[in-house]
This record gives structure tokens, sequence and C-alpha cells, in this order.
């Protein structure tokens, strides 16, 4: 299959009142374990690169990553240029060949990161490219940072969403990026406000965190984008760790990667079903 938007997954998933899962990944072998355990699903799965992945692999690289996988898949991926502060950053992934970005503005005041986020929009929407933008904080950045937690006002996400038209918006409920344990305590509450002073798909950043039994019901309070992370990093290294200290051990590093990528697509089977539920 080729490429899809963002847009194109959600908005069923929206109406349809269920959750479509997006990845994190850092290299071609995570990226096509993710796509792996998606196929194995039948389910569109989302994979997104974050500033990290950007660093280390390039615009151009992490597009083409994606790209290639695509065209090799049996279902829709949507190539996402996750957290973006950074508007050149933007339009380069855009030129590259990403389907979805999202422009994250939360560290803004809501005037300035509604005067960015219309010019992203403006810009994507030309080109056929989807974009994701956040309103509200998680309590910490992708790269661990406590940045503190703003829970997000659903005036304010009408009047963000109504100025900017986004194709999804992130916003926070008490999630936070790089939890190690399932301990998130989600006001599900205000979950249903946000969901009913706007009608456009939400997404949930920081699910690593997140109770099993809170992600199941989270699609009926309109989210229908979910990321996880942290998780797939966790296992990900244990993997190589269990495959080092084991007796069957031998220094390859093919072999080491491989097996480690094997433990990525068993959590993304089931952060599908789970979603599914």
């Amino acid at each position: 299959m080729a490429l899809v938007t963002l847009a194109e997954v959600l908005n069923d998933a929206y109406r349809n009142g269920y959750a479509v899962a997006g990845f994190n990944f850092y290299t071609y072998e995570d990226a096509s374990a993710i796509v792996r355990g998606a196929e194995e699903l039948d389910s569109p799965v989302i994979l997104m690169a974050s500033g990290k992945a950007i660093k280390h692999l390039g615009v151009d690289y992490a597009a083409s990553t994606v790209k290639v996988l695509a065209e090799r898949a049996s279902v829709p991926v949507v190539a996402h240029l996750d957290h973006a502060t950074d508007l050149k950053t933007i339009f380069q992934a855009i030129k590259h060949g990403f389907t979805s970005v999202m422009y994250d503005g939360s560290m803004l005041g809501i005037d300035e990161n509604i005067k960015n986020t219309k010019l992203v929009v403006s810009v994507a929407r030309a080109l056929g490219v989807s974009v994701e933008a956040e309103i509200g904080r998680v309590g910490m950045s992708e790269e661990g940072e406590d940045i503190g937690e703003i829970l997000t006002d659903p005036d304010s996400a009408s009047e963000f969403y109504d100025s900017t038209g986004v194709d999804a918006l992130a916003v926070a409920i008490g999630s936070a990026h790089g939890m190690q344990k399932q301990e998130a305590s989600l006001d599900l509450d205000l979950a249903r406000e946000i969901h009913e002073s706007v009608d456009v798909p939400l997404v949930l950043h920081g699910s690593s965190g997140v109770r099993d039994e809170d992600l199941r019901q989270i699609a009926r309070y309109g989210f229908a984008k979910i990321n996880i992370g942290t998780k797939l990093k966790h296992v990900f290294a244990q993997g190589i760790r269990d495959l080092c200290n084991s007796s069957t051990y031998v220094p390859d590093p093919l072999k080491i990667v491989v097996n480690a990528s094997q433990e990525i697509s068993h959590v993304v089977k089931e952060k599908i079903a789970l979603l599914r539920e």
C-alpha cells in the first residue's frame, strides 16, 4: 500500500468510535517491527518520528524509511512528524513526503500557538498533508524533561479548533511522556467535556503510562489517536539485554536488533488489540 494521511485514518476511527495507535520509531528496525505488528492484526498504523529520530536520521531518511515500509505493507501507513516546534523542520518534512505533521506550540501563549498553527495548516492543506496541533500541555517533554502540566480547558480547545481547523487536536487530560509504569490518572470527565466542545479527532500523548482500562474506553470521548513511545523503547532495550545475557548470545549486531525488534511487534499487537476492545 501507499502512504495515507492522518485525516484519512482518523476520520473513520472518529466516526466509528475506535482509536488508531501511533508509535514512535528511531531506526529502520523498530519501524519495520511496528508495521509487522500492525499487519498481523490488519490494522492501519501511524509511524511517528519525533525530535530525537529526526536528529538521528534526518528528515529525508526518516521520510524515506516510512515510504519504503508503506509501499511494502499490506495495511495503511501514515508518516507523521511528531512534536515539531520548528516551522522550518515542519516544512522540510512536508517537502520530503511526510503525510502528517504535528506543530507543537504548547509552550507558547494561545494567540501565538493559533497564529503559527494556522500558517502550518495553510501550507500543509495546500499540499494534501494533515496537521495535528496541541492545546494544553502534558507534564513531561519527549526528552523526559519536566515542563509543567497544563490540563486543557474545553473553551480554549474550542477557540483553538475554530481558529485553526486542524485535522487532529492533542489535549492534556492527565497523561505524561516518559512514564515507565501505567499509573497515569486520566480525568475522563474533562475528556468528555472537551469532546463535547470540539468536533474533531482528539489525540492522547504519553499513553504508555495510561492504564489499560482507560485506554479501552477513551475512544468514546473522541480520542481517535493514541500515542505510544516509551513502552517500545523499554521492550527494545530489554530485548537486547536479555539476548546479550543469554547462553546463546553471539556478537551479531543484526541478530541482536532483529531479536529486540520482535518484542516491539508484540507490544504493537497488544496495544492495537486493546484499542479495538
